[in-house]
C-alpha cells in the first residue's frame, strides 16, 4: 500500500524533495504546493502530479506532507496539517521560536502524529561513520563555510547553517549544556552572516562551532577528539580520517571511504518508512527543538555582547 504525500514549497530545496519522493517505491507524490503558480505547475509537470497554490486544498488527498517553506511559515502550516491528521516532515529549523516548536510537539503527541525534522547531515555517510567510531568525545570542532548564495537570508546563519552542526554535536554528546559563549557579525544582510560559538557540557565535553555564509570557499568539516585519538570527517567528500595510537607509540592513520548515498534520499526514505510503520524518526520534533534552543541561545549571547559593546 502506497502512502500519499505532497510537498509544500517547491523552491530550490523543495524541488529536490519532490524529485526524491517521486522516486521512492511505495510513495505516491500526489501534488506540490507553491504560491508561485508557474513554479508549482512546472514541478508538477516534471513529476506527473497536481499543482496547488493553497496547501489546504491538498490536505484531504494525502497521508503526509513535506514542508519546505520559509521558516517563518513553518508553525502555522504545520499546526493546520497536524490538526488535519497528517504526518509531517519539516525542514530545519523546525520553527522560529521554541514556543512554536513546543506547540507543534504537543499537538503531534496529542494526536498521535509524526514529525520528522530535516537535519539532513544526520544522514551524511561521513557523519554516520563518525558516530560508529566515537566512544567518549572530549573536544569537537566543526566548520561550515559557504559562499554567499542569497538563500536562507530570512534567518541568521546560526539557524541557516550552524544548526546542522549543533544538531550533530547534540547527537554525539547528549550531556546538558552548561555554558555558551559566542561572537558574530552582520556583513551582507541584516541577519548574522558569520558566527562562532564555544559550548561546554555538564560532562566536560567542549565544542567550537564556526559558520559563515560569506566565505570565499565551501567547507564542511567535523573533528572529534577523544582519549584514543581523533577523527576528521569531511562532510563534502564524505571521507573519514581516523588517527589513533599505534602499539609503538606513534600515530596510526586510517582512511575510511564511506558508501556513496544521497543524504536527502536516505532522509526521505526514512520518513516514508516511519509514516508506514509508525517508527520513531532519527531526528524527531524534540531533537529539532533542542537544536533550535541552542541556536537561539547563541543568538542571544551574540546580541547581548553587541549591546554591551554599543553601550
Amino acid at each position: 500500500m502506497s502512502i500519499r504525500v505532497a510537498v509544500i514549497g517547491v523552491g530550490y530545496l523543495g524541488k529536490n524533495h519532490a524529485r526524491v519522493l517521486s522516486e521512492i517505491e511505495g510513495v505516491e507524490l500526489v501534488g506540490v504546493v507553491d504560491l508561485d503558480v508557474e513554479r508549482a505547475e512546472e514541478t508538477a509537470g516534471r513529476h506527473g502530479c497536481r499543482a496547488f497554490t493553497d496547501y489546504r486544498e491538498v490536505l484531504p488527498l494525502v497521508d503526509a506532507l513535506s514542508i519546505v517553506t520559509p521558516t517563518v511559515t513553518h508553525h502555522g502550516i504545520a499546526l493546520e496539517c497536524l490538526r488535519a491528521g497528517k504526518d509531517l516532515f519539516i525542514e530545519k529549523p523546525i520553527t522560529r521560536t521554541v514556543e512554536e516548536a513546543e506547540e507543534l510537539l504537543s499537538e503531534a503527541e496529542g494526536s498521535g502524529r509524526l514529525i520528522q525534522v530535516g537535519h539532513i547531515e544526520r544522514f551524511n555517510p561521513a557523519v554516520l561513520c563518525t558516530e560508529g567510531i566515537i566512544s567518549a568525545p572530549r573536544f569537537i570542532e566543526s566548520e561550515r563555510l559557504s559562499p554567499f548564495l542569497g538563500r536562507g537570508t530570512d534567518v541568521d546563519v546560526t539557524l541557516d547553517l550552524m544548526i546542522h552542526d549543533i544538531d550533530i554535536i547534540l547527537s554525539l554528546c547528549p550531556s546538558r549544556i552548561v555554558e555558551v559563549r559566542a561572537v558574530g557579525a552582520r556583513v551582507l544582510t541584516e541577519k548574522l552572516d558569520v558566527a562562532k560559538a564555544w559550548i561546554e557540557t555538564e560532562d566536560g565535553t567542549k565544542a567550537l562551532i564556526t559558520a559563515s555564509r560569506i566565505s570565499p570557499e565551501r567547507r564542511r568539516v567535523l573533528r572529534v577528539f577523544q582519549d584514543d585519538g581523533y577523527i576528521l570527517a569531511d562532510l563534502q567528500s564524505r571521507e573519514v580520517l581516523r588517527h589513533s595510537r599505534s602499539p609503538d607509540g606513534g600515530v596510526r592513520k586510517e582512511t575510511i571511504r564511506t558508501e556513496e548515498r544521497e543524504p536527502l534520499k536516505e532522509e526521505l526514505l526514512e520518513f516514508a518508512a516511519c509514516v508506514k510503520n509508525g517508527r520513531r524518526p532519527r531526528v524527531t520534533a524534540h531533537e529539532g527543538m533542542e537544536a533550535l534552543k541552542v541556536a537561539l541561545e547563541i543568538n542571544r549571547v551574540i546580541n547581548e555582547n553587541e549591546h554591551r559593546e554599543a553601550g
